[in-house]
């Protein structure tokens, strides 16, 4: 039996992979407003870090309003996002790439200035994060609305073009939210118990599924990370169960954020002495698993060796390596990034990273 590698082909999915290079889900607030619209500068950006037979996780996108944290991140849940949204899906299937939309809801981290009418953020409890806004927890009734704007913006995204989807379960936004007891002390159907508290996750995904069929979703989760105010006290109950559901779904990939690089692009973290998500988690995972965080080519051809992930996302090595995938081929030096540009505006620090032969700007 051959031992994979990152240049190893791989279908995920309805995609048919040349490499196992995958591009992760990143903000980069370049999106135009009004509208929070993906835009053709977007385009350009997503064209250049595109390759024949590549995978790329297309950055956070709400599935409503006031389901943000921040200005400038595109949505789809509007006619006029799923045409900007167009641009990108063109761009990168010219390329030869596949390309599926991150849906997110941030849940309790939205900042009242940013919900109608400067109402208070949702969340499953009255529980601010630190240094957040207080939120209102969510009506029982609510939810099947809430449910209902992740199928359309499923439903959207399609329409725009895109691959298939993956739904955000992970960095303390909504969906996490109601998965930990820190942040989810309801005592309805969608709290209490591991089986209550994982049960909007596993609604959503079956109606994502419904809309796109299974082959066209993924998971992103984060088992052991602490961004956003997150955190189980026992991480392992509590997802082994979840992942266990999950895997009956016959999902196109889990998408596991290891805890050394739980920040979610707040700080330079790198927890030492913690354990692999991927390596935990592995044995109740039948299908794809895609491993994040950290990796560089020796550590993430290693992880694919031992069998632990059959795909390895990156993401800050992504902005400042357009042509990553060939760059880590041909064992080249990498560009580092420059965490001062990644949340600014324009081309700065967003299309002017060079490829291999180009000179800086070019």
């Amino acid at each position: 039996m051959t031992v994979p590698n990152l240049f190893t082909p791989l279908t995920i999915g309805a995609c048919a992979l040349q490499h196992r290079v995958v591009m992760a889900p990143l903000t980069r607030m370049r999106a135009t407003r009004p509208g929070e619209c993906a835009n053709e500068l977007m385009a350009r950006y997503y064209a250049q870090r595109a390759s024949a037979g590549g995978l790329i996780i297309a950055e956070a996108s709400q599935v409503g309003v006031g389901a943000s944290m921040a200005p400038s991140t595109p949505g789809s849940y509007t006619a006029a996002q799923v045409a900007g949204w167009r641009f990108t899906t063109d761009a990168v299937h010219a390329r030869g790439g596949s390309i599926f939309l991150q849906l997110w809801h941030v849940g309790r981290l939205s900042p009242v200035s940013m919900q109608p009418g400067g109402a208070a953020p949702v969340a499953p409890s009255a529980i601010a994060a630190v240094g957040k806004d207080t939120p209102r927890a969510l009506e029982t009734a609510e939810i099947a609305g809430l449910v209902n704007s992740y199928a359309q913006a499923a439903r959207n995204a399609l329409d725009a073009g895109f691959d298939g989807v993956e739904i955000h379960g992970a960095n303390g936004y909504l969906l996490e939210q109601f998965l930990q007891s820190r942040s989810n002390q309801r005592t309805d159907a969608y709290g209490g118990s591991i089986e209550g508290r994982c049960r909007l996750m596993l609604e959503v995904v079956h109606a994502v599924t419904q809309v796109c069929g299974p082959q066209r979703v993924g998971i992103r989760l984060s088992p052991y990370g602490r961004a956003n105010d997150s955190g189980e006290a026992e991480p392992m109950p509590l997802y082994s169960h979840l992942i266990g559901e999950l895997d009956k779904l016959g999902l196109a990939y889990l998408h596991l954020i290891e805890p050394r690089a739980s920040g979610a692009g707040q700080g330079e973290v790198d927890h030492q002495n913690v354990p692999s998500a991927a390596q935990l988690f592995r044995p109740l995972w039948r299908g794809v698993l895609i491993a994040a965080g950290n990796f560089r080519g020796d550590s993430a051809n290693a992880m694919l060796a031992a069998g632990h992930a059959d795909a390895i996302a990156f993401g800050r090595l992504f902005i400042s390596n357009p042509d990553l995938p060939e760059r880590l081929r041909q064992n080249a030096e990498l560009t580092p990034y420059n965490r001062a540009t990644f949340y600014t505006s324009g081309e700065q620090g967003y299309l002017d990273y060079p490829r291999l032969g180009e000179a800086a700007g070019a």
